[in-house]
């Protein structure tokens, strides 16, 4: 089969495609043809040897995926042909992936599968920091950080079918027009986003901050929220992992909260199910219309890393394997 490996950890320059050898199905994996493979921010950092994770090069990056059956072990309730969206964590920028049962989920035959490979990682990253980790209520307000990218228009579109109002942080205007798109009640710049959030809230500041950029931001997005707010810690897309002084925590009754939803769903078996479970109706609904940043062949998979790379990428970038 054909597949984008990386071959050295420079980046998307070391990416190249390659003819390789199919992927064999171990403990009861499912094998899936892939048809589309969504590029999230941890294939960026693996091809660079920056993630948790350190595969040891040549390696076939692509953490999710869309695609059909073509094989499942016996009990998993998946049949060959069945259209799914999974969870593979590498492999996926290939013709041929494998994921377990638990992390292959059922995809709505009216949703495509370009759509489908965006959603597992970055909407259920939502899905868990606002549900679970944020513990967010109906009518709460929301700050969502780079609310172009892919987590970020995953977390505005989670936020308001939770029934929050989103306050979108982007740094040009093109990326302030994708926000909106996407259902931002609000839209600020970047720099003065602090002093904006609390015109809007009428000083009161907001609920929930969201974060996965990290840097200089942070001491502003602690001062943002409101008394009893939490800020979610999702990831540090810009380099830099801040530090907290928690007298600030302390005199204002604010907590910050790790959201490693990763590390929780795959501890705890039935979870990414539940999740998806309530994902369906809002996808039914339309209330999570995920945004394909652009769809690219396999050849040019390093391109699309590379967007990435260079942050001009808005929504989700999809790498299609067949063409």
């Amino acid at each position: 089969m054909r597949a984008a490996q990386v071959l050295r950890l420079d980046g998307p320059d070391g990416m190249e495609v390659a003819e390789v050898d199919e992927p064999v199905a171990r403990d009861g994996q499912v094998v899936i043809d892939v048809e589309a493979a969504g590029i999230t921010f941890p294939d960026l950092l693996m091809t660079r040897g920056e993630y948790q994770m350190k595969p040891n090069p040549p390696f076939v990056p692509g953490s999710q995926v869309a695609g059909t059956v073509r094989s499942a072990p016996e009990g998993s309730g998946l049949r060959p042909g069945d259209r799914v969206a999974a969870l593979c964590g590498l492999g996926g920028l290939a013709e041929v992936a494998t994921a377990g049962p638990d992390a292959v989920f059922p995809l709505p035959d009216e949703v495509s599968f370009a759509v489908g490979s965006v959603l597992p990682v970055n909407y259920l990253t939502a899905e868990f920091a606002f549900e679970r980790r944020g513990r967010l209520q109906p009518g709460e307000t929301v700050l969502v950080h780079g609310a172009a990218g892919g987590v970020g228009t995953a977390c505005i579109q989670v936020a308001r079918a939770m029934g929050a109002r989103v306050i979108a942080v982007t740094s040009t205007d093109d990326k302030a027009e994708v926000a909106r798109r996407l259902g931002a009640d609000e839209v600020v710049a970047t720099d003065g986003f602090k002093d904006a959030a609390r015109e809007l809230t009428g000083g009161k500041g907001v609920d929930i901050v969201l974060d996965p950029v990290g840097g200089d931001r942070f001491t502003d997005s602690l001062r943002s929220l409101a008394t009893e707010g939490r800020l979610l810690v999702v990831g540090f897309a810009a380099g830099e992992i801040p530090t907290v002084k928690v007298n600030r925590l302390l005199l204002a009754n604010t907590t910050v909260v790790g959201v490693a939803w990763g590390e929780y769903a795959f501890s705890h078996p039935g979870y990414l199910q539940d999740q998806w479970a309530r994902l369906l109706p809002h996808l039914a609904s339309g209330a999570v219309d995920p945004l394909i940043g652009g769809t690219y062949p396999l050849a040019e998979a390093a391109v699309a890393v590379g967007e990435l790379a260079a942050r001009r990428a808005t929504g989700t970038l999809v790498v299609e394997p067949r063409r």
